[in-house]
């Protein structure tokens, strides 16, 4: 849903993908500090939906008041099952999934062009994670590489199961929704994004970066949320 006049909030509520943490978000949770906002990272299990939204719900239920609610990748998908919580005031979208109720997510991205990242997937004892070659050279593009480095040590696997999973709401139906398209994105097609942001109605930007857009462009996601917090008016 397009938001109107956005409602002031001082809260944010950020969500991180598969193959991250919270710290993913950290260069433009600094933004969000410097400009008054304050900011919770939610920490993802990553086990399942139901375990992810359950820890997004969390953190919403520990606000003083109305918050952002913003998911990167997979995030999306959790922000979309979790973001009915009364406390959300709106959504934001960066490279990020954002599934229909009960939708086959998987067989609405088989209709754009597939992305090299998922090509590097490997499977351990029900977990997956990304292999070093395209956790670097497609997950990370364009991060600097010794701190590409850094973020594939952290890397947290995701429960075979993850992906397949399907959301029991669409909470940018109801809730005003904002969209980072990242152009240069090499984990989720750049169209599908697009597609994804047309659907939803949402406001959107295109940022020239890989799919680690809070990370390489922080300051122009950092815009947005505050821009969805009702922090910026031009």
């Amino acid at each position: 849903m397009s938001p109107d006049a956005p409602l002031h909030v001082t809260n944010v509520v950020l969500v991180h993908g598969a193959y991250a943490d919270g710290s993913s978000w950290a260069d433009v949770i600094a933004i969000l500090q410097a400009n008054g906002l304050r900011v919770t990272a939610v920490q993802n299990p990553l086990t399942s939906l139901a375990d992810d939204a359950a820890a997004t719900r969390r953190a919403l239920d520990l606000q003083d008041g109305p918050a952002v609610l913003a998911g990167h990748s997979w995030g999306g998908t959790v922000i979309s099952e979790a973001g009915d919580h009364p406390a959300v005031s709106a959504l934001v979208y960066v490279a990020a999934r954002a599934p229909e109720a009960g939708e086959d997510y998987g067989a609405l991205a088989a209709r754009f062009p597939a992305a090299p990242a998922s090509a590097g997937l490997q499977h351990h004892g029900g977990f997956a994670q990304l292999s070093e070659d395209a956790f670097l050279e497609s997950f990370a593009n364009g991060v600097d590489a010794g701190r590409a480095r850094v973020l594939y040590a952290a890397q947290g696997p995701i429960a075979d199961t993850l992906f397949g999973e399907r959301t029991t709401v669409a909470a940018w139906r109801d809730k005003p929704t904002y969209y980072s398209v990242s152009r240069e994105d090499r984990t989720t097609s750049p169209e599908l994004e697009r597609f994804l942001a047309k659907r939803m109605g949402a406001t959107t930007i295109e940022v020239d970066a890989g799919h680690l857009a809070m990370i390489t462009h922080a300051p122009e996601i950092a815009e947005l949320i505050m821009t969805a917090a009702g922090r910026v008016t031009s």
